[in-house]
């Protein structure tokens, strides 16, 4: 009993997704940026949330949405629209950036609400189309998924792992650089300081004071 418990909860805090009510402004854009390592399904629905004033206008304002992958790659673009969605799979690890703007720049023009729903990995993924296919129900049906929170839970470890070799690799390339710096700026100071006592020593003798 207390194992069904615990993978219920498990998969209840997996397939969380990320729920966003976002206010854009008249000018400017606002962005959401995730960081997102390789080979995860991505799936987002984005949609204008009218206001008492927008309805009693009958008016919808529209927005334009980008999404860029962290090398500058265009995923999804959308101009003059109240709604939409847009799913990838990651081929590149790290920020993976979707903006949002609004069309009209009119005076007078009121900022508007969006929301945003984004799922990621299992979250993203459609386990009624799952089910009918391999014929599995129940029981045999959490077990697939808590199986797939396994392995993303596995797969998020491991990216983890990389990052964390990629920065103790920068960390000690930077002390390496720290350190050999440090040293030709002592090795200067104490080429300096010598050339100098010569000098001295040349002057004084010049002047015949030693």
């Amino acid at each position: 009993m207390e194992l069904c418990k615990l993978v219920l909860l498990l998969l209840t805090v997996m397939t969380v997704a990320e729920a966003i009510w976002m206010e854009l402004p008249t000018s400017g854009t606002k962005c959401l940026s995730e960081d997102i390592h390789t080979n995860v399904v991505v799936l987002a629905d984005y949609s204008v949330i009218g206001d008492e004033e927008h309805a009693q206008a009958n008016v919808v304002p529209t927005i334009s949405v980008k999404v860029t992958s962290p090398f500058g790659n265009n995923l999804h673009h959308k101009e003059n629209v109240t709604h939409g969605q847009f799913a990838f799979t990651t081929t590149e690890a790290g920020n993976y950036l979707a903006c949002f703007w609004m069309d009209n720049h009119a005076p007078g023009a009121k900022a508007v609400t969006i929301g945003i729903d984004w799922k990621m990995g299992i979250s993203a993924k459609d386990w009624e189309s799952v089910a009918r296919k391999d014929k599995i129900e129940g029981v045999e049906l959490e077990l697939v998924k808590l199986e797939g929170i396994v392995q993303a839970i596995h797969e998020n470890l491991e990216y983890l792992k990389d990052r964390e070799a990629q920065m103790r690799e920068e960390n000690e390339k930077t002390n390496s650089r720290v350190a050999w710096l440090s040293i030709m700026s002592l090795g200067i100071c104490i080429a300096a300081a010598v050339l100098q006592v010569f000098y001295l020593k040349n002057f004084f003798r010049k002047k015949k004071l030693i």
